[in-house]
């Protein structure tokens, strides 16, 4: 038996995930979780606190853990023994949520992406949204803000439209001041906040359509706990003769990519440990990967 720790380092929050495997790296189990705002803290330190969390809370110490993966922007954590590509996270810890899926859509706090894999977490194919915040959830988050409204309770409120009206989709400013008009013109919360999720939802609508996505397609980031989100990409794609998909989401899709970055570090740490070479490991099962080199000579 052997414990890997995958931490996901995002613009707003720092997933981190402790799973523990078999000896041959098989049935792995997710132990405990953590996520933790950043709220202009210092970075590594929200990390450090977080792992140092997840050890206390279970008993174990950093020596305890045969490989500590990050994703995202984890190229900054110190004490991590390897680092794998976001979509390759995702993808893995997609798979690892629901085996089913074929497609996945990441939307996270400045970006989000939609993604084919295979039954292996391949990906396959992939596109993301243009460098405009109007497809990310920082977008939601202000017009939440704006609203007075928790970021919590936004998707349930926007379940509740009777009548919505689409804001702008093309540029984040635009939105921002038709939420205004509309809060003048004594436009509904709920209404408001369907509009917003189906303009947002219209962007990731098209990049599934350009990944050619078919079938079980799973949310993950940040967005994915979002409902009422989840169901405007639905009540889109059921409209559109290009797109034969049904959106789904889990409890845990916001770990995904830490998830993931736990499974392929126990996948590599197997490897390490029998002697096989990783290069040739990590091409065979299609992973992109940058090692941090120094880690492993210093822990031997």
């Amino acid at each position: 038996m052997f414990y890997t720790v995958g931490i996901d380092v995002g613009c707003d929050s720092i997933k981190t995930v402790l799973m523990r495997f078999d000896d041959d790296g098989d049935n792995g189990q997710q132990i405990t979780t953590d996520v933790d705002k950043i709220r202009k803290r210092d970075i590594k330190a929200v990390v450090n606190g977080a792992y140092q969390r997840l050890l206390k809370n279970n008993g174990l110490e950093h020596d305890d853990i045969s490989y500590v993966a990050t994703t995202g922007e984890g190229e900054m954590v110190d004490f991590r023994r390897g680092h794998f590509y976001s979509m390759t996270s995702h993808a893995r810890g997609a798979i690892y949520l629901n085996p089913n899926v074929t497609a996945l859509i990441d939307c996270g706090a400045l970006h989000s992406k939609a993604m084919l894999i295979d039954e292996r977490s391949k990906v396959i194919s992939y596109r993301m949204t243009s460098q405009c915040a109007s497809g990310s959830g920082q977008f939601l988050e202000n017009i939440a803000r704006y609203l007075g409204v928790s970021i919590d309770d936004i998707g349930a409120l926007s379940l509740e439209a009777d009548d919505p009206e689409q804001v702008s989709g093309i540029c984040a400013v635009l939105a921002e001041t038709d939420v205004i008009n509309m809060v003048s013109r004594k436009i509904s919360t709920p209404n408001i906040l369907k509009g917003i999720h189906l303009s947002m939802a219209k962007r990731l609508a098209g990049l599934l359509r350009m990944v050619k996505a078919d079938g079980d397609v799973l949310m993950t980031g940040g967005l994915s706990k979002n409902q009422g989100f989840v169901a405007a990409l639905q009540e889109l794609a059921d409209g559109d003769k290009r797109l034969n998909i049904k959106m789904l989401s889990h409890d845990q899709s916001i770990l995904a990519g830490a998830l993931g970055a736990a499974l392929w570090g126990a996948y590599r740490h197997v490897r390490l440990r029998d002697g096989v070479d990783p290069a040739v490991a990590i091409n065979t099962k299609g992973v992109s990967e940058q090692v941090n080199e120094a880690a492993f000579q210093a822990a031997g």
